[in-house]
Parts: C-alpha cells; sequence; structure tokens
C-alpha cells in the first residue's frame, strides 16, 4: 500500500507518469519538464500563464527550477523490483504487508516466500500465481476446484463433476493435458494465421505506397494545371493587349485618312460658299454690263465630287479584331497542346519495309491506302503479309501525339505495335495479339482490340480526324475524336515493355489514312 501511494505521488498530473526530468514553478506544484513546458507553449497566444495544478496564474512565463530530490526519488522508485507491486499480500502475515509469490486453490491463500517453504506439496494443493479472484478457479456447483478438462463440452470441471456429476463418463483429462491440446491447435491455427497476416500486410503496403503514388501523381498534375491555367491567363492577357493595340493603331490609321478629307471637304465648301455668295450676288445686280463683264463665266459646279471622296473614305477592317484573335488563339491552343500531350511526333512517317504488299504509300510517307495490285516491294523480315504499316519513328518514353485522319465511311484502323510483333498470319493483325493495341473505323462504326479482346464503342462517328495520345511512363494510350466537342473515344491501360511504333491498317474498298501531324 505504502508503495502504490508513492507512486500516485510521483505522477505528473499532466502526463500521468513518474516524473522525468521534474521540475517546480512558483506556485510549488511539480511536473515533468517537457510536460510543463509544453503547456506554457500553448498558453503564450492567451496574455497570462496558469498552472495546471491549482490555476494560479502568472503576468509573465513562470520560471522553472529542478528539483533533483524528486528526480532522485523517481529514479530510485523505478529502478525498485515490480515483483514487489503485484498488490496480493501473504495471507499468514498478518502483523504486515508481505507481497505473495503463490495463490494456491486448495488452501484459498496467498503464500509468502518464507509460508511457501512449510506449505503442503500434496498434488491436491494447486499452486498458482498471486491473485485474489479464486471464484472462477471452483466448480459453481460443488466448490471444489477446477481440476480437470472436459473436451465433449469444452468446460473446465471439478473431480466431483467427472465421478458423479453431469460429465459421468465423458472424455475428461487434466487440465495440464488439455491446455496442451488447445495450445497445438492454437498453433497448427497461429500457423493459417501468420501466412494471411504477411499476405495483409503486403498489401497494405501496396496500398500504402499506391497512395502515396496516387498523391504524389496529384499533386504533380495539379502543379502542372496551375501553371497551365496560370500561362493560359498571362498569354490572354498578352493576346488582349495585342488586338486592342492593332485596333487602336488601325483606328489611328483610318482616322488620319479620314481627316485628311475632312480638311479637303472644308476647303472645298469654303470655295463653294465663296462662289455661291458671289453667283448669288450677280444674280440680284441690274447692271448688265457688270453681270456680263464679270470672269464668272456660271459653268455648273461637279456636285458628285464630294460623293466620291465620301465613299472613297478609309474603313475599320470588318476581320480586324477576328483575324488577330483567332490567329493568337489557334498559336495558344497549339502551345497548349504541346503541354497537356508532349512534344508532337517528330519523324511520324510510315515505313515502307514493313508496308503489306498491297498497300500503296505516298511519296512524302504520310498517306497509305488500299492497292488492288501487288506494289512488287522487295521482301523483307520487317514486312506484313497483312495490308498494315508501321511508323519509322518509335517511342521508348514520354508524351507525344499524333492526328490520323480515315474516312468514317471506309475500313481503316490506327493504334500502336512493338517491333517483335510477328509478320505473318491472322496473328500478325494489330489487335489481335498481346503486342499490339487498335481503334478500328469500319461499317460507320467503332471498335478497339488488344490481345484477341475486342470492345464496339457507342460512340457513332462524326468527324474524319483521331488524335492519338501515349504517355508511355503512365502506361496510357488514348483515342480521341476531333468533333465539336472533342471526344475521348477509349482509353487503354498497360505496363510499356518494348518501344512503341505507331501502327496503320487499311480494308478494302478505298480504306486509306492520312498522317496529320
Amino acid at each position: 500500500m505504502a508503495s502504490s501511494n508513492l507512486r500516485d505521488e510521483l505522477n505528473c498530473s499532466i502526463c500521468l507518469n513518474i516524473y522525468n526530468e521534474p521540475v517546480t514553478i512558483p506556485c510549488g506544484h511539480h511536473f515533468c519538464q517537457q510536460c510543463i513546458e509544453s503547456v506554457l507553449d500553448a498558453q503564450k497566444g492567451h496574455g497570462v500563464f496558469t498552472c495546471p495544478e491549482c490555476r494560479a496564474e502568472f503576468p509573465e512565463r513562470p520560471a522553472l527550477q529542478s528539483s533533483r530530490k524528486l528526480r532522485n526519488i523517481a529514479e530510485q522508485f523505478l529502478l525498485t523490483p515490480v515483483e514487489e507491486e503485484t498488490g496480493i499480500f501473504c495471507t499468514y502475515c498478518i502483523h504486515s504487508a508481505i507481497p505473495a509469490v503463490k495463490t494456491c486453490l486448495h488452501c484459498e491463500a496467498s503464500l509468502c516466500v518464507n509460508h511457501m517453504r512449510v506449505h503442503s506439496k500434496s498434488e491436491e494443493h494447486v499452486l498458482m500465481e498471486p491473485t485474489s479472484s479464486l471464484g472462477y478457479r471452483k466448480c459453481s456447483i460443488h466448490k471444489k476446484v477446477l481440476e480437470y478438462y472436459c473436451s465433449e463440452h469444452a468446460v473446465c470441471i471439478c473431480v466431483s463433476c467427472c465421478l458423479a456429476g453431469e460429465h459421468r463418463g465423458h472424455e475428461v483429462m487434466l487440465l495440464a493435458d488439455g491446455v496442451k491440446q488447445k495450445k497445438e491447435k492454437l498453433r497448427n491455427v497461429l500457423g493459417n494465421l501468420n501466412p494471411q497476416m504477411e499476405f495483409t500486410e503486403k498489401e497494405m503496403q501496396f496500398l500504402q505506397d499506391h497512395k502515396r503514388k496516387i498523391q504524389d501523381k496529384a499533386a504533380k498534375e495539379t502543379e502542372s494545371a496551375t501553371a497551365i491555367f496560370k500561362d493560359i491567363r498571362d498569354q490572354l492577357e498578352t493576346l488582349e493587349k495585342q488586338v486592342l493595340s492593332k485596333i487602336i493603331k488601325e483606328q489611328e490609321q483610318v482616322l488620319f485618312k479620314v481627316s485628311e478629307l475632312i480638311q479637303q471637304l472644308e476647303i472645298r465648301r469654303d470655295k463653294l460658299t465663296k462662289k455661291i455668295g458671289h453667283i448669288e450676288e450677280l444674280c440680284n445686280m441690274d447692271d448688265p454690263l457688270t453681270v456680263l463683264c464679270d470672269e464668272e463665266n456660271g459653268d455648273s459646279v461637279d456636285i458628285n465630287a464630294g460623293f466620291y471622296m465620301f465613299h472613297s473614305a478609309e474603313v475599320l477592317k470588318k476581320d480586324l479584331f477576328s483575324e488577330t484573335f483567332f490567329t493568337g488563339l489557334s498559336g495558344i491552343v497549339t502551345e497548349l497542346n504541346k503541354k497537356i500531350y508532349g512534344q508532337e511526333a517528330t519523324g511520324m512517317l510510315l515505313d515502307i519495309n514493313t508496308a503489306g504488299e498491297y498497300m500503296s504509300v505516298s511519296v512524302d510517307k504520310k498517306f497509305a491506302t488500299w492497292s488492288d495490285s501487288t506494289r512488287g516491294y522487295p521482301q523483307t523480315p520487317q514486312r506484313f503479309e497483312n495490308n498494315q504499316v508501321l511508323s519509322s519513328f518509335s517511342f521508348n518514353s514520354g508524351r507525344h501525339y499524333w492526328d490520323v485522319e480515315g474516312p468514317i465511311s471506309r475500313g481503316w484502323g490506327i493504334g500502336v505495335a512493338y517491333p517483335s510483333i510477328t509478320r505473318m498470319g491472322h496473328q500478325s493483325k494489330f489487335g489481335y495479339n498481346s503486342k499490339s493495341w487498335s481503334l478500328c473505323g469500319v461499317n460507320n462504326s467503332y471498335t478497339v482490340r488488344h490481345d484477341s479482346g475486342r470492345i464496339r464503342l457507342p460512340h457513332y462517328p462524326s468527324c474524319d480526324r483521331i488524335r492519338v495520345s501515349l504517355d508511355y511512363e503512365e502506361g496510357r494510350l488514348s483515342f480521341y475524336e476531333l468533333s465539336n466537342p472533342i471526344k475521348r473515344l477509349h482509353t487503354f491501360k498497360a505496363t510499356f515493355t518494348e518501344p512503341l511504333h505507331a501502327a496503320f491498317w487499311v480494308g478494302r474498298a478505298d480504306g486509306s489514312v492520312w498522317i496529320k501531324c
């Protein structure tokens, strides 16, 4: 009891543990140094500091005084053997509280070391670790020690239960044997649970790693998107200044010319005013000689001259805004495409050495179509038996995109393929094996294929141009229809293990593909 009371006195009221580096504050209460410093740090913004124990207030942060004696007492207490702190004391030591080392179920008494020496060694005296709860160790019916285990009902029983009670004739065993069997079963269960635990931990680790990757990816995408939108705003502001500047400049030029015409008309108006006034004066004269001798011959004035001058005046161009705006906007979109999809597919040309015999390739190696007759290509190991062809350029990293045109109503196919794809037979067709991915346009519908898997897409073709977007590291291949608005047709997800070539296929009856990048 004394030990328990001492422990209470050595507990910090903040962390409720034995003092660690105890200090005292001016009101006299003790705390762990780290505990009280955390409390005072939290009170810093309140304008007043208070003691967590007695609520004494201090206008300034109280000084902490180290308590060396209390620290020594706490350290000494921590070194005290824990065996003495069981809380169970010897039943027979009535003059002092001596800790018990064993409890006898038969005697229902706890024993210290000295009383253990003189205690009966009989088998009916069952010794166990010190305890004050003996009720559950005895049979509730016969009030005798539970010494046996009934495997039939999986319960602990006393000797009377075995001989005359409800468990008579059952398969019973000593508690030690029952414990041995139970532990064996538990070990078997443990043997099954441990692999499950390992698998669960691996799954958790995988998901934790995946979670971090998602968060990192999202952070990068957020940073990239923020940068792109900022760049778009900056470019739009620049474009706005350019458009407004051009309008103002055009306005100044036109107004200058109009001002010149106005000046000319003002001069003409003044001349006409003088002439009209002089003629009116002559018309009002009575002296015939004056009228007839005047140099004004009365010829008619060119009244259309002002009309022609008016219609020759400069006006603002109707497409002044749209021309500058859409040209600048097109440039922004082009730059945006490069940032989102990566660099355009430079060197995106058809490799004629891979083209099938019935496939005609244009001189610039950008256009391929079906041919009714063989093209007489030399036989090479790279040449396909079917009417398909690969690009001469391959990708093994980064983000890329390229645009392809294929007639809506005719047969064509596009995608990517490994250079190790087979060149002969049905399995060499793009999308019919594990080494190629394709989108086909046939009979006004879209179909995607990979490794013999086939999906007919719900989209109805609405334009001829398709964009292929490749993100090699992310293992993402996407197809977009460049209609208005743009539609994403399908995205393949894969882990790419070889360089990828752009792949093209044309069907019979004028099927064709045209690289537009």
